[in-house]
């Protein structure tokens, strides 16, 4: 990635005047928590995001776009959940609403998650959060306030779409298509794809993540108040390293963990996150992120191998590659018996648009050696892993 897009450029350019609010990051967040409220009872949650903005805005290499980002997303997280605590405070019977036999895919990124959870959705017995929905939980909109969280996605997208236009290549979203919980989830590793925050990241590491986990099920379950109850289909490869917290909050969840080559995992998953990472940092250090997702993802596969042990047979799945990375069609019928699922006639006919590649889109390559990785370190770090997964593939 030698140059930024046109957009790019003139967007740092645009926003220049504002990045010297980087110097007190403070008063910007205190501007941000006037803007979305606080929920009684909620100081911690609001502290946590202030030390995040905090150590955001000191992110090294970080652009004028990149700060506007960081703002946004500490934003988003407080008003979504000053939203979502509000709605419980005035209809508390939210909380009693059931997350029952939840799916949740699960594994490295860059392993069939994103199709594996697509192919679940298809079902008109199951639901999905959307990204639109994610972005803005609430309950049931009137028809034109649902029309401008829609276009809010959408500007989201385009916009993703314009800075960052290999980004879709790689993993395509859409305003109203399925998309992961990571989106929903307060402390997951998504500003570790935009900076780089090496305290965010020891704090990130020391952390329980129980809390995070009952705040989703809050999350999902606004989005089932009032609405048909079918069961929930929820995806994020973060999910790995907090098996235990989740099966904490959902004990009775159905783990679907993906499984591919480590080595090809890390080389593709470090591209997306280049094509990410370059639209608020810049230079790009490609060695650095080939270093921090090496650690990061092999720590979170020990914790998930760790995790897996604790989890009944009956409510594991294991789900290889070749399910569904290379033959849809014949992985979709097998992924929906292992669940419990029923596979219709109906699923079958939505099941090529669900797994379809955008138009226009075009071929995914990369190299480990880019992010300054060899396969001998890849392999030794995920040598845990490769046992079980040989063991998988063979079964």
């Amino acid at each position: 990635m030698s140059s930024s897009p046109l957009a790019l450029t003139l967007a740092d350019l645009a926003l220049r005047p504002a990045f010297g609010s980087r110097g007190n990051p403070g008063r910007i967040f205190d501007r941000i928590v006037v803007e979305t409220g606080e929920a009684p009872g909620d100081r911690e949650f609001v502290d946590d995001f202030r030390a995040l903005l905090d150590w955001w805005a000191k992110a090294e290499g970080l652009t004028p776009v990149g700060w506007q980002a960081a703002q946004g997303h500490v934003r988003r997280h407080l008003a979504n959940r000053a939203r979502v605590r509000r709605l419980i405070a005035e209809h508390p019977e939210i909380e009693r609403e059931p997350i029952e036999r939840p799916v949740f895919v699960v594994g490295l990124p860059r392993t069939a998650t994103t199709v594996t959870h697509a192919v679940l959705s298809v079902s008109d017995e199951h639901r999905s959060p959307l990204l639109w929905e994610l972005l803005a939980p609430d309950l049931e909109l009137p028809p034109r306030q649902r029309r401008r969280a829609i276009a809010a996605g959408r500007r989201m997208v385009r916009g993703t779409d314009l800075f960052a236009p290999r980004f879709r290549d790689i993993h395509a979203m859409a305003a109203e298509g399925p998309e992961e919980c990571t989106f929903a989830l307060p402390h997951a590793l998504m500003p570790f794809s935009q900076a780089r925050i090496p305290e965010y990241r020891e704090w990130h590491c020391a952390r329980d993540f129980t809390a995070d986990y009952r705040y989703l099920k809050q999350v999902y379950q606004v989005l089932q108040y009032g609405r048909p109850r079918r069961r929930w289909m929820l995806k994020s490869p973060m999910h790995l390293e907090n098996l235990d917290a989740l099966r904490t909050v959902f004990p009775d969840a159905t783990i679907v963990w993906c499984h591919r080559d480590p080595v090809t995992v890390v080389a593709s998953f470090c591209s997306l996150i280049e094509h990410g990472m370059a639209v608020s940092t810049r230079p790009v250090d490609l060695t650095g992120i080939g270093a921090t997702w090496l650690g990061l993802l092999s720590r979170a596969m020990t914790r998930g191998l760790a995790a897996r042990a604790a989890i009944p047979a009956q409510q594991l799945v294991d789900a290889p590659y070749s399910w569904l990375g290379s033959d849809p069609a014949t992985g979709a019928p097998k992924l929906f018996a292992a669940v419990g699922a029923r596979w219709t006639e109906a699923d079958a006919a939505r099941l090529p648009a669900a797994v379809a590649r955008p138009k226009g889109a075009r071929k995914h390559t990369y190299d480990l050696s880019r992010y300054g990785l060899t396969r001998d370190e890849v392999e030794s770090a995920f040598a845990d892993y490769n046992v079980l997964r040989a063991e998988v593939d063979r079964a």
